[in-house]
C-alpha cells in the first residue's frame, strides 16, 4: 500500500512539522564540516584546529600517538591485535586473509565473543597473496578469492576458522536477530567475468556457532543479484533491507518482505525459492509530494521524507543490472549507500559520500528509516572535507554501529587521515581512535580505511579492523555515556 501525500502531511504534523527525528539518536551533525550543524557550529579558534565547541565535554579526550605506529587512542584506552593478514594463522594453518571489512559479534560458549569478520576480495584467487581458504565443503566458487572467517576470542586465546569461502568482494553485511551473519557480495561479475565460474552479487547466511551449518552454500537468490553492501533485518516484522553501493546509475535501497506464513530462523532463508517474496527499491517525496530523485538534494539536518516502494522487475538480473531496470522518476537514487544498523525500532543507513555523479556534493550522510511511519529522516550530514589529510574533520562515513553508550560509532572511510569517531544524540563528534599505520610512503602517505565497527556482546570491548593489509583490533578502556550536551 502505497504511503500517500495526505499521509505523509498528517506524519509529518504529529512528529513536528516533519523535523522531529525517529530514533534515539537525534540530529547529529558533524562541526566544522558539517553543511547543517545544530549545536555543534564551530566557532572561535577552536574551529581553525579541525574542532568546534561542541567537542567540549564529550568523548574521551586528544588521541595519542601509538609508539607502534598502529592505532592513536585517547588516554586510559588499549587495543589488542587479534588476527593480522600474513602474520596470525587459522586453525588449518593458512594466514589470515586480508582486506578485513564488515564485522559483527555474538556470544560463544564458556564466555568467548565470536566474530565473523568479512574479507573484501574481488577477482581470481591469483591476484592476492591471502585469499581465503578453499576449506573443503566451504566453497562456492573455487575460482573466487572472498568469504568469511570466524573468529573466536578468549581473555587468553583466539582461534579463526573459514566460515565461507569462494564468494567475491565481500563488503559489508549484517547480523541476524536469530544469531548469524549475512555476507553480502558488492560485486555483479557473472560467470565467465573475470575468472569467475558462477554468478555473483548474492547474500549468503554464516553461522558462527554451528560449522556444520555453512557447509554446502549457495546464495540468498531471493534477496537479488546486485553490488550489495550491508543488510538488516526487522525482528518485529520481518523486512529486511539491503544497500546497493554503485554508480552509473547510482545505487538504490532496497526493502525485501518475506513471503506469508514464512517464519525467520537459522538456515531457513537458503530454503526459499529464487523468487520468493517481494524485492523493492525505494521511492521517496518530500512534505509537499514532490518526487525526491536522490538523497543528496537533502542539505540540512532532519530532513524528513516519505517512503514508497517499487517493485523490482528482474531481481536476478538476468540481462539488465537491476538499478538500471527502472527509468527516471521511478526511484531514489544515492552514491555509496554503504553501512546499516538496526536499532531504536528502524535503520541507520549511510551514505558516504557523493560528488560529480550526484546533484549535490558532500561527504556523508547518515539517515534514519522509521518502517512505521514510512520516513527516512537525515541525521549526520558532512560537508565535503576541504583539506583531507589534515586531522581534525570527519569525512566518509562507512560502517555505523549504535553504541551501548549512547549515539552511533563510524568508521571513516574517506581521504586522507582515517578515524573511528563517535557521534552523541545531540549531534557532538569526537574522535576515538587514529589510524596511524602508513601503507604509502614518507613523502605520499596512506592509511586505509576502518571497517567492521561493532562492539561485544557486553559492551566492553570495540572491535574494528583497518582494512588493509587486514588487521582486526580490540579496543578497550574507560567507556562512559556520553551526554546530550
Amino acid at each position: 500500500m502505497s504511503l500517500t501525500r495526505r499521509d505523509f502531511t498528517r506524519t509529518s504534523a504529529l512528529t513536528g512539522a516533519g523535523v522531529a527525528l525517529a530514533g534515539s539518536v537525534g540530529a547529529l551533525a558533524t562541526a566544522p564540516n558539517a553543511l547543517a550543524a545544530t549545536d555543534t557550529d564551530a566557532q572561535g579558534p577552536a574551529a581553525a584546529n579541525g574542532h568546534g565547541r561542541g567537542h567540549e565535554g564529550v568523548g574521551y579526550g586528544p588521541l595519542l600517538p601509538d609508539p607502534k605506529g598502529i592505532l592513536a587512542l585517547p588516554a586510559g584506552f588499549s587495543y589488542r591485535i587479534i588476527t593480522h593478514s600474513g602474520k596470525t594463522k587459522l586453525e588449518s594453518g593458512e594466514f589470515t586473509p586480508s582486506n578485513h571489512d564488515g564485522t559483527a559479534t555474538f556470544d560463544g560458549p564458556r564466555g568467548a565473543t565470536l566474530l565473523v569478520n568479512n574479507h573484501e576480495l574481488k577477482g581470481p584467487r591469483a591476484n592476492w597473496k591471502y585469499p581465503v581458504p578453499l576449506t573443503e565443503g566451504l566453497v562456492y566458487d573455487p575460482a573466487a578469492s572472498g568469504g568469511c572467517t570466524v573468529v573466536e576470542v578468549r581473555r587468553d586465546h583466539v582461534a579463526e576458522w573459514v566460515g565461507i569461502a569462494g564468494t567475491s568482494t565481500n563488503c559489508a553485511g549484517g547480523s541476524t536477530p536469530w544469531g548469524t551473519w549475512l555476507t553480502c557480495e558488492e560485486t555483479e561479475d557473472k560467470a565467465g567475468q573475470n575468472g569467475m565460474t558462477k554468478d555473483h552479487g548474492y547474500v549468503f547466511e554464516v553461522d558462527p556457532a554451528d560449522r556444520r551449518a555453512n557447509r554446502d552454500p549457495e546464495p540468498i537468490k531471493a534477496l537479488g543479484r546486485y553490488a550489495h553492501e550491508a543488510v538488516v533485518v526487522d525482528p518485529k516484522r520481518g523486512h529486511l533491507y539491503l544497500t546497493e553501493d554503485a554508480s552509473g546509475p547510482n545505487g538504490l535501497l532496497y526493502r525485501w518482505t518475506p513471503p506469508h506464513g514464512f517464519r525467520h530462523g537459522r538456515g531457513r532463508l537458503r530454503t526459499l525459492a529464487d523468487d520468493a517474496g517481494v524485492l523493492q527499491a525505494f521511492k521517496c517525496f518530500d512534505s509537499g509530494g514532490r518526487f525526491v530523485d536522490d538523497l543528496s538534494r537533502a542539505t540540512r539536518t532532519g530532513t524528513v521524507y516519505g517512503v514508497d516502494w517499487v517493485d523490482v522487475p528482474d531481481r536476478d538480473a538476468r540481462t539488465t543490472s537491476v538499478r538500471k531496470q527502472f527509468k527516471d522518476g521511478q526511484v531514489t537514487r544515492a552514491r555509496k549507500l554503504e553501512g546499516m544498523w538496526w536499532a531504536d525500532g528502524g535503520a541507520y543507513i549511510v551514505s558516504s559520500y557523493a560528488r560529480e555523479e550526484s546533484p549535490v556534493q558532500h561527504d556523508g550522510q547518515v539517515w534514519f528509516y522509521d518502517p512505521g511511519r514510512r520516513t527516512l529522516t537525515l541525521k549526520v550530514l558532512l560537508g565535503v572535507n576541504p583539506d583531507p589529510a589534515k586531522d581534525g574533520a570527519f569525512d566518509g562515513p562507512d560502517n555505523i554501529t549504535v553504541s551501548p553508550y549512547g549515539g552511533l560509532v563510524i568508521a571513516e572511510d574517506g581521504e586522507g587521515v582515517q578515524h573511528l569517531f563517535g557521534a552523541t544524540e545531540s549531534g557532538r563528534t569526537y574522535p576515538i581512535a587514529r589510524n596511524e599505520l602508513n601503507i604509502g610512503t614518507e613523502q605520499e602517505p596512506e592509511y586505509s580505511e576502518f571497517t567492521g565497527v561493532t562492539f561485544s556482546p557486553d559492551g566492553t570491548t570495540l572491535f574494528a579492523n583497518i582494512q588493509e593489509p587486514g588487521i582486526m583490533l580490540a579496543i578497550t578502556g574507560p567507556w562512559k555515556r556520553q551526554k546530550r550536551g
